[in-house]
């Protein structure tokens, strides 16, 4: 039986804790079901949950680490463990499916699943425990390429993201935003973060779409290693058209601090959520949320993005409706 391993953008980490996949017998020790009793934030039994990430040098990849890290040294009966995946599309699949606990998603995904549209073909059974941090939509591309603006990716390669990630769902809206269609009129490369930034700097990518918070430790790492050959794409001329797919589409910036460039970048953005079934054991989502804002301190330590998850938005959850046991953690932690 092979345990879920989780890798560094340094390397392979083995992370305990115990996550069994599904193919492989299940998980031992699973949250339990929600009874509808009173929510006491007490669990007393032994609890291991999965949490499902993104790619290796994403923010999700980061934060989701550190907070099973952090729900660990709780000292609680609940365990966590955390694991790389495709990120929100195949979060949210696996999340129902029961293979993970709790998912990072982008918010405007999650919207697609409660409602049974996009990618998903009916509602499916989740429920928020809060939003946290932004993502900007990253858009880098190789100067040689000759691309100033959208429309100049037609017939480039173009990574657009893992398969069934929150960053291809963004990616095919803003070119199709465009005038591009995705499938035909650029050369798409369904590539993680990690061979995305290996590309673009071999040349044998001209451009990238990446949804992440900031910074993000493989934006960072293309932008050191190879920042005189690449630059960021300002996409906002197609934000109007995206407001009418989903309005939780945003104008943002990306600082010129994140990543040392010469000036800001305009961009659009559009929050996170963390996501659980809908019939999670209540006091195990409440102890969840409640570790989540707790050790919000160090969770900014292991990446900046988490300076952003704030009691002052942690409602702002809609159309996803928060789980219960969220809500009386937030209720407790005087959130408004």
């Amino acid at each position: 039986m092979k345990k879920a391993l989780a890798r560094t953008a340094a390397g392979l980490l083995s992370v305990t804790g115990g996550l069994w996949l599904a193919g492989c017998g299940g998980k031992q020790d699973v949250a339990g079901t929600d009874t509808g009793g009173a929510v006491t934030c007490e669990v007393g039994a032994d609890t291991r949950v999965g949490i499902a990430t993104g790619n290796a040098t994403g923010v999700y990849f980061a934060l989701g680490n550190a907070y099973a890290e952090q729900i660990n040294a709780g000292g609680g009966r609940v365990r966590a463990t955390a694991a790389e995946t495709g990120a929100s599309v195949q979060n949210i699949q696996q999340l129902v499916a029961g293979e993970f606990d709790v998912a990072f998603s982008l918010a405007d995904t999650a919207a697609d699943a409660v409602n049974g549209t996009h990618s998903f073909t009916a509602g499916q059974p989740v429920r928020a425990l809060a939003r946290i941090h932004t993502n900007y939509t990253q858009v880098i591309v190789r100067k040689a390429a000759g691309i100033t603006d959208l429309a100049g990716m037609r017939g480039k390669r173009v990574s657009t993201g893992s398969p069934k990630s929150g960053t291809e769902v963004i990616a095919h809206r803003v070119l199709t935003a465009a005038g591009l269609d995705p499938d035909r009129d650029v050369q798409a490369q369904r590539l993680d973060l990690t061979k995305t930034v290996d590309g673009m700097k071999d040349g044998s990518i001209d451009a990238l779409f990446f949804s992440g918070g900031l910074p993000t430790p493989g934006i960072a790492d293309l932008l050191t290693t190879a920042g005189d050959q690449v630059r960021f794409l300002d996409i906002t001329p197609v934000l109007p058209a995206l407001e009418e797919i989903n309005p939780g589409y945003e104008r943002g910036t990306i600082p010129a601090t994140a990543y040392r460039t010469p000036a800001d970048v305009a961009t659009v953005v559009v929050p996170n959520l963390l996501l659980v079934r809908d019939n999670l054991d209540a006091d195990v989502a409440c102890v969840l949320t409640r570790t989540l804002f707790e050790k919000q301190p160090q969770l900014a330590r292991a990446n900046a993005a988490a300076k952003e998850i704030t009691l002052g938005k942690a409602r702002q959850t809609a159309p996803v409706a928060l789980h219960r046991g969220a809500a009386k953690a937030l209720d407790d932690l005087g959130a408004p």
